[in-house]
C-alpha cells in the first residue's frame, strides 16, 4: 500500500495513515457497512465477556472484518488496509465508528479530503 502523496513508500506515521483509511473509505456503504460490522464485533465481545462462552469471540472477528472486507471488494472496490497495516486499521476502525457516533465524522472527512459527493 503506497502512502498517501502517491508514492511506492510505505506509510510511516499513524497521522499519515489516518487520512489515507478514510480516503480509502471514501462511499458512504462502504462505512456503513463497517459500522455495521464493527457494533456487531464489538456487541458479541460483549456478549462473550458478559456469559464466559468463548464462541462469541470468534463470532466477533468473522462479523466484524467479514463485512469490512465485503465493502472494500464489492462497493469501494479496494484493498483492506487490515492487509498491511493490521493495527493501524482496527484503531482508525474504531475510531472511524466513533466519530460517527459522536457526528464529527464529516469534519474528519473533511480533512482527509473525502469529496462531499461520495459522502
Amino acid at each position: 500500500m503506497a502512502d498517501p502523496t502517491g508514492s511506492n513508500r510505505p506509510i510511516a506515521t499513524y497521522g499519515d495513515f489516518w487520512p489515507y483509511y478514510l480516503q480509502e473509505h471514501a462511499r458512504p456503504a462502504t462505512r456503513n457497512i463497517h459500522f455495521a460490522g464493527t457494533f456487531a464485533a464489538l456487541a458479541s465481545l460483549g456478549a462473550g465477556l458478559a456469559t464466559g462462552v468463548v464462541w462469541w469471540f470468534p463470532l466477533a472477528l468473522v462479523s466484524g472484518y467479514g463485512p469490512a472486507w465485503f465493502a472494500h471488494f464489492f462497493v469501494e472496490k479496494n484493498r483492506p488496509a487490515t492487509f498491511t497495516y493490521p493495527v493501524w486499521s482496527l484503531v482508525s476502525d474504531l475510531r472511524m465508528a466513533w466519530f460517527w457516533v459522536t457526528g464529527a465524522l464529516d469534519k474528519e472527512l473533511d480533512k482527509a479530503g473525502v469529496s462531499v459527493v461520495q459522502r
